[in-house]
């Protein structure tokens, strides 16, 4: 009987909180999260609104470039260096896009400020990348 009810106390302990969690998981997936336009409209966990959304979203790195290359629009290529160091010293995951970002500087610089212009504003930011982005706009 000890052997019998052991076996039963082991089954319910690994049973029941599957069942658990099956069915708060279901409770979930069934709650309107919104004010729905229709009686019958219900936030499903497999929403495909969200899926959409998690691909559209940019890289870090992808949302850096496009503000230094408006600061760089905006302001000066300067500005926009010192912003690339900044952001990869505090973010060290940034720092492996870091000669992709400035040679995008440097390029972006030739076209504004012309070869000369914007060879004036190189300065050390990921070794020499910014420069190399110069030649290549020129």
């Amino acid at each position: 009987m000890n052997q019998a009810a052991r076996r039963i106390g082991r089954t319910l302990a690994l049973v029941l909180p599957v069942v658990l969690v099956l069915s708060g998981t279901l409770a979930v997936t069934r709650v309107p999260w919104a004010a729905p336009t229709s009686e019958t409209q219900v936030l499903t966990a497999a929403s495909n609104t969200a899926s959409t959304q998690a691909r559209a979203a940019r890289a870090p790195h992808e949302v850096l470039r496009d503000k230094l290359l408006k600061d760089l629009q905006e302001k000066n290529p300067s500005v926009a260096l010192s912003h690339l160091q900044t952001a990869t010293n505090g973010r060290p995951s940034l720092a492996r896009h870091c000669a992709e970002i400035a040679r995008a500087l440097g390029r972006a610089a030739v076209a504004k400020y012309g070869p000369r212009g914007a060879q004036s504003y190189s300065r050390p930011v990921c070794d020499t990348s910014y420069a190399s982005g110069v030649v290549q706009g020129h």
